[in-house]
């Protein structure tokens, strides 16, 4: 989504290996190509809900093909976010985005105005940033029109819920990035009612050595993102943050198949906004293990399994560090090193994935 080059021997790989893509505003004859591999796949634009950028106006012009939905230059000036002294809000280490206020019926009307007018070319709209906190990308600041979380939270709720019916009869389907939404019980869903899905930027993995375990505001209520938008036809993206280092992957795909269904979809990335090329392709993600026989259970102290028809999925989900659990399988099964295995032994937040003869 960065923009880097794309060749056709990519498109027609990463086509047939993609459920979904994010795609810049610029990058609609990509959007075609991809179709043209995949007719199935479905493209996104990407979309900022919450600022408009400075650096896509010049000469008092604002570009033609944008990654927000309200230009710089010609958006109303009680559009913009004020702060306690009348100034207004830029993004903390993002120079250029300037924060404006979701809660006002004139920037909402506009923002979806202009995306639905700009992304006849995609299949829906990724609302990146919609936020949780007042002081988000200005830490311990928050703005007089919003000086609570839940005053935040309330106006966002207001933007999607305002604008939903117009994205419902243009056709478009709408993923909001609710990356945090785990801190604020209640709010995944409190969004996701007026969406079509809900994109968790940051899930489970921070980095090799950073690991969410379970703790009440942990593991299991990411995992319950995925849950309730399966239980209602929502779309789920998730994205774990890792090198590839074995622990980390596996840790959040085997977490991801106790849960996952046929709207969910999961990708890695490496660093912080490292959206240049595809994440590389696991042998993991062709294994076949077939239907799910069973939703995901418990069989120790935060240790939980699910059994498909060629395969069982097992996580440990107690801190990183924490002794092995051993579980006994259900027959013979073919761990990731293809050794054949009776039993798993499975440390603090590691998973497995093991595959069974069908």
């Amino acid at each position: 989504m960065n923009s880097t080059p794309v060749s056709d021997a990519m498109i027609k790989t990463e086509a047939k290996r993609r459920s979904h893509v994010v795609l810049n505003a610029w990058e609609t004859e990509l959007a075609k190509k991809l179709k043209a591999a995949n007719p199935k796949i479905q493209t996104f634009v990407y979309k900022d809900l919450s600022s408009t950028r400075s650096y896509a106006c010049s000469d008092g012009v604002d570009d033609a093909d944008l990654p927000t939905g309200v230009g710089y230059c010609e958006a109303d000036p009680s559009w913009f976010l004020n702060g306690p002294r009348g100034e207004r809000f830029e993004y903390s280490g993002y120079s250029g985005h300037w924060q404006m206020d979701v809660g006002n019926p004139g920037y909402q009307q506009a923002w979806a105005d202009n995306v639905i007018a700009s992304s006849k070319a995609f299949d829906g709209v990724l609302m990146d940033n919609a936020l949780f906190t007042c002081d988000t990308y200005h830490e311990g600041v928050c703005p007089p029109a919003y000086p609570t979380d839940e005053a935040m939270r309330s106006a966002y709720v207001s933007m999607l819920a305002n604008t939903r019916q117009k994205f419902v009869d243009a056709g478009l389907k709408t993923v909001a990035n609710l990356s945090g939404a785990r801190l604020h019980e209640g709010a995944w869903d409190r969004y996701v009612q007026h969406l079509d899905g809900g994109f968790d930027e940051w899930w489970l993995t921070f980095g090799d050595r950073d690991l969410l375990s379970e703790y009440p505001q942990g593991w299991s209520r990411q995992l319950a993102e995925i849950s309730a938008n399966e239980a209602k036809g929502k779309i789920t993206w998730v994205q774990p943050h890792h090198s590839g280092a074995d622990q980390p992957f596996r840790y959040a795909h085997a977490s991801y198949l106790l849960v996952a269904g046929e709207h969910s979809a999961i990708t890695p990335v490496s660093r912080t906004d490292g959206y240049g090329d595809p994440a590389p392709w696991r042998a993991e993600y062709d294994w076949n293990l077939g239907a799910p026989l069973e939703k995901h259970h418990q069989v120790a102290t935060n240790v939980y399994e699910r059994e498909f028809r060629c395969g069982t999925v097992i996580v440990n989900a107690n801190k990183t560090g924490s002794a092995p659990r051993v579980v006994r399988l259900n027959g013979r099964h073919i761990d990731e090193k293809g050794a054949s295995v009776y039993f798993a032994a499975v440390a603090g937040t590691t998973g497995t994935v093991l595959r069974k003869p069908c």
